[in-house]
């Protein structure tokens, strides 16, 4: 059995791979269930269906944090970094699709004297 871990924002997924039938679960639910969202779904599958492999392991994922988007984007880095520790041709497929690569883009914080991150006041002078 291969673990590795995947993040994106907030997002962390744990992701464990053994040789199988191809079933995906993700925090002991069908990954279907969980993401009912069609395009998550195929965020999920694109490293296996890159290489090919969507039948040939069975994958326990167990993600938390993080909205939906991102907890689908974590189980895709984590399942890709699984699959390079399985066999290191892998890798450069994987990165060159940008599977490997952990995407830094979180959230700006507010700033104090302001509405959001970058948003002022409403500001008129009549």
């Amino acid at each position: 059995m291969i673990n590795a871990t995947g993040r994106r924002k907030d997002a962390v997924a744990r992701v464990f791979l053994k040789k199988g039938s191809g079933k995906i679960t993700i925090n002991d639910r069908d990954f279907k269930e969980f993401f009912s969202v069609i395009h998550l779904e195929g965020k999920v599958m694109e490293p296996l269906l890159l290489l090919g492999l969507e039948n040939d392991y069975d994958i326990q994922v167990n993600v938390n944090g993080g909205g939906i988007k991102g907890q689908a984007e974590a189980v895709r880095h984590g399942i890709s970094r699984a699959l390079v520790k399985i066999n290191e041709e892998y890798k450069k497929a994987l990165k060159d699709a940008g599977f490997i690569t952990r995407d830094p883009r979180v959230v700006e914080r507010k700033k104090p004297g302001l509405r959001k991150a970058r948003k002022k006041e409403q500001y008129s002078k009549r």
